[in-house]
């Protein structure tokens, strides 16, 4: 086997070849600093003083892993920082330059299955069934009544039975009509005078008909509170027995159900509609690597002390080959364990230091900071001697 070259002091940058997966090898800003950070590695590590067991390609990798874990740690953070606002949201577009803004969108998504129970909303179809009442008929199967009428043999749940009579206002005769004030055709200012056959009107206030309709629906609750149902695992009981007598034109009974299936699926229909082009977890988040020419100095700073500590580990593996090395007359103990060591701490303490870092920026902490410093200059204007006014 020849013997490989290792770092001679200098290195050159080939696009397509000099990293591993190319990912910013169309980045002059990249190609040019990646020679620079292999010279300043090599130096950290000791070159020329003495050899480093390393190659150029080396170090570009190195660079490119840590590029690399920076964006994914800075895009990791903004996953959780705004995840509520993104899920559900299309998949198409790279956010990594974008400004996510807060929506209520998914929380007012998690509030309707609250809406849905309780009959103000939601995203549960409300389905209308029917039971004809039949003379001298007490109970009815609604399992049968719908299967019968749409082939449904699901399990559903019935929200609400109208058993109820026909609303006041049309068991009120004509609340305009009346006598008392001598006052003729007062309505036929209001086109209303050929809706009554009273001969003298008057125009009642608006609570006078409030008043009427509860005290006719008042008279239905008590006068006729035998009229009513039962309902046990969809079996229908009304009260009481239907007659022929109390049968006519209305003799349906009518109900809202729900279907448990559509309730207990738990994937919404808008989401099935467009499956796979809707942000659904952390793994299809568009955020993409980031572009190196737009990391400020602080985050390359970072970048070229991570490729160090990596660099690090790359060396500590291959001087591991051999603990030591036999020279003339004795032999050299080479610093393995040491670098391992090293590297391990540096890159474990570099990825604790920016996670903190990016904790620090989190919309929750900058806005207790904000409270915080609002309370403190309230504090500080509380000294502030106030002036006296002389009129």
């Amino acid at each position: 086997m020849s013997n490989i070259a290792i770092y001679n002091g200098s290195s050159t940058f080939v696009s397509g070849s000099s990293t591993p997966f190319g990912f910013y090898d169309n980045d002059s800003t990249f190609r040019t600093d990646a020679v620079n950070v292999s010279q300043w590695c090599a130096q950290r590590l000791g070159y020329p003083l003495v050899e480093v067991e390393l190659q150029s390609g080396s170090f570009f990798t190195a660079f490119e892993e840590a590029v690399t874990t920076y964006g994914n740690e800075v895009y990791q953070w903004k996953v959780r920082e705004n995840y509520l606002n993104l899920e559900g949201s299309s998949t198409g577009s790279n956010l990594n330059n974008q400004l996510i803004t807060p929506n209520m969108g998914n929380i007012i998504r998690i509030s309707e299955m609250y809406a849905s129970e309780a009959g103000t909303g939601g995203n549960i179809n409300i389905y209308t069934g029917s039971v004809v009442l039949q003379n001298g008929v007490q109970d009815y199967d609604i399992d049968l009544a719908i299967s019968a009428s749409i082939g449904y043999t699901g399990s559903v749940e019935v929200k609400r039975v109208f058993y109820e009579n026909p609303p006041a206002i049309v068991r009120y005769f004509d609340p305009y009509a009346g006598t008392g004030t001598g006052i003729q055709s007062l309505l036929e200012t209001f086109g209303f005078g050929q809706m009554s056959p009273g001969i003298n009107f008057l125009l009642m206030p608006i609570y006078f008909d409030v008043q009427k309709i509860q005290a006719i629906e008042l008279n239905d609750q008590i006068r006729k509170s035998a009229y009513s149902f039962d309902l046990v695992n969809n079996k229908l009981r009304v009260f009481p027995i239907p007659t022929s007598v109390m049968l006519g034109m209305n003799d349906k009974l009518f109900f809202h159900y729900i279907k448990t299936e559509e309730r207990n699926n738990p994937v919404t229909a808008a989401a099935a509609q467009a499956s796979g082009s809707l942000i659904t977890n952390v793994s299809n988040v568009p955020y993409q690597n980031p572009i190196y020419a737009q990391i400020n100095s602080i985050g390359k700073q970072w970048i070229r002390q991570y490729t160090l500590a990596t660099a690090k580990e790359i060396l500590a593996y291959v001087r591991g080959k051999y603990s030591t090395v036999p020279i003339p007359g004795a032999e050299v103990t080479l610093n393995q364990q040491d670098l391992l060591t090293d590297a391990r701490a540096e890159k474990a303490a570099l990825l604790e230091q920016l996670r903190a870092m990016l904790d620090q920026t989190s919309r929750k902490t900058q806005l207790e900071q904000q409270a915080n410093e609002v309370d403190f200059i309230n504090k500080q204007l509380t000294n502030v001697p106030l002036p006296i006014y002389i009129f």
